[in-house]
């Protein structure tokens, strides 16, 4: 690999190499990578969830490189960074990933590749395109780049308006093989998206899973559709995700109202513009008075909480992520005809709540994943501007992919974690200095400096 991190960093200095350049370098026959194996899926068997360590089952090892397909191509991965589908793949929940690579392995003869005994994981990236297969027209070897995680086959009509719907949409990286947390990654090249100029490798890295899917969370059609003016409730609001959301909503013209788990966290929201902060170490809401059972006053309690902040209103849009430990409040505390967007339940995927005050009051529940490449392209558009910023938090060489995932797991962490793949040390990347100068005082505000 030394001899395409030697082209990186040349390109980088200012040295001229072609995309000809990029293509002739001698591709290895295998590569370093973060893996989980199949013969550990019983590893944690009788442990709860939280004493489940990646530590344990995150593996860093030489991988062979995949056969390139048509249509795909092959990255040098310089930075990638740590989403939650990497820590519920490691601890093997709510199933096994080996599932979905042995269900891909019987669609084709490509997807057969990725049903393998190991699984190499890690749904963001920025790095340099090495390598293209037939039929790719829009990238070339020598391009920096990002990747966002949705892979998709659009052979059935259903994706067509929406790639999300396409009946074989998968995550990469999570329901597929050959992911980035990794010195080379292999990618469809409608996953490809420019980086940004004015960003670091690590902080290009980071925005890919958790901005995109914000973006259709809240601001798309397909999603909340968020307009000027509208109350937003923000569970987690200073995290990987939720810090994305909290920027769309002070972008766009509406008012977060950010729900955080200590003072730390709120001083991030505050310091990327948020004002109204509910700190739940304060509010101490107790939602469920056992292990079956809501208490709707607490729901009550939180619905006071909020238009104490907004002056009496209560809001146009929960933007939700925790699941079962908050749907209930979610769904009562909305106004009349106000959205519930879900896209996660990171603390239970049974949810509960009282439908009276959703039929009764005309709210609506809707399901969001990820985002199609529309979406993808316009969210990483707004990074590329400078209008939206990363919000990593701390950086891990390759190596210690399994402390930086436990970091996730444990909730200890804030904004994203990033992880260096072929990038030697923070800091390298940036291309357009005079930008970054410019808006180094945000960058460093969303990182929480």
């Amino acid at each position: 690999m030394q001899n395409i991190l030697d082209a990186v960093t040349a390109s980088q200095a200012g040295e001229t190499l072609t995309a000809d350049d990029f293509a002739s370098l001698q591709l290895p026959e295998s590569y370093r990578a973060a893996t989980v194996h199949k013969d550990d899926a019983g590893l944690f068997e009788g442990l709860e969830t939280a004493d489940k360590d990646p530590r344990r089952s995150l593996h860093v090892e030489d991988v062979a490189l995949p056969e390139l397909g048509p249509g795909e191509a092959l990255v040098a991965v310089m930075a990638s960074a740590i989403n939650y589908n990497t820590v519920w793949t490691s601890i093997f929940e709510p199933v096994s990933t080996f599932g979905f690579l042995e269900r891909y392995g019987k669609m084709s003869p490509l997807g057969k590749r990725h049903d393998l005994p190991y699984h190499v994981v890690g749904s963001d990236l920025a790095g340099v395109v090495l390598k293209t297969g037939v039929g790719v027209h829009s990238w070339n070897p020598g391009d920096e780049v990002v990747a966002h995680c949705l892979s998709v086959e659009l052979e059935s009509s259903d994706g067509h308006n929406d790639t999300m719907l396409d009946p074989e949409q998968r995550i990469w990286g999570f329901e597929t093989n050959f992911g980035g947390l990794a010195h080379v990654a292999l990618v469809k090249s409608n996953q490809l998206m420019p980086k940004a100029a004015h960003l670091t490798w690590e902080e290009a890295a980071t925005p890919g899973l958790v901005n995109s899917t914000a973006y259709r969370q809240l601001v798309s059609r397909n999603g909340a559709a968020m307009k000027q003016g509208d109350n937003v409730l923000i569970w987690g609001a200073s995290g990987g995700l939720g810090g994305f959301a909290t920027q769309y909503a002070l972008n766009g013209g509406a008012t977060p109202i950010c729900v955080v788990s200590n003072e730390a966290k709120a001083d991030i929201c505050r310091a990327m513009g948020a004002e109204l902060i509910l700190n739940r170490s304060e509010e101490d809401w107790r939602f469920w008075s056992d292990e079956h059972t809501q208490d709707q006053r607490e729901w009550r309690r939180l619905g006071a909480s909020i238009r104490e902040l907004t002056g009496g209103e209560d809001v146009d849009i929960v933007f939700e992520h925790p699941g079962k430990e908050t749907f209930g409040a979610s769904v009562y505390a909305a106004r009349k005809g106000g959205t519930i967007v879900t896209c996660a339940s990171t603390s239970g995927y049974m949810h509960q709540y009282d439908n009276r005050y959703l039929w009764m009051n005309l709210k609506r529940i809707v399901g969001s994943h990820f985002a199609n490449y529309r979406e993808s392209w316009e969210a990483n558009r707004l990074i590329a501007k400078g209008m939206i910023h990363p919000t990593l938090s701390k950086t891990y060489p390759l190596e210690q992919v399994g402390q930086a995932a436990l970091d996730v797991h444990q909730n200890a962490h804030q904004g994203k974690v990033g992880v260096l793949c072929l990038a030697p040390e923070e800091g390298l990347g940036v291309r357009d200095t005079e930008m970054r100068e410019r808006l180094l005082p945000q960058i460093n505000r969303f990182r929480g400096v």
